[in-house]
């Protein structure tokens, strides 16, 4: 693992070990890790919101019901068969 060594403000530390004691966590480095991870996750699902958005205004407005997804299953289980 790599080491980072950050410079915070008297406030923030104090907050960061309030944080690290209150929550369980064993270290400020696993607490910190946890913040990074939360973000990283926060982050993938907005891009993926944002990917579903881009697709949800593009293309043909269609309507998706029982029937729709009886044909795409058929559809998808006739390529498979072709590709064998």
């Amino acid at each position: 693992m790599s080491s980072i060594n950050i410079s915070l403000p008297e406030s923030m530390k104090v907050f960061v070990e309030e944080q690290v004691t209150q929550g369980g966590y064993g270290s400020v480095s696993e607490y910190l890790q946890d913040l990074i991870s939360q973000d990283q996750k926060r982050k993938t699902q907005e891009y993926i919101e944002d990917l579903l958005i881009t697709g949800l205004e593009s293309g043909e407005v269609i309507e998706v019901n029982d029937e729709w997804w009886e044909q795409k299953r058929t559809h998808l289980i006739n390529q498979i068969h072709e590709d064998k």
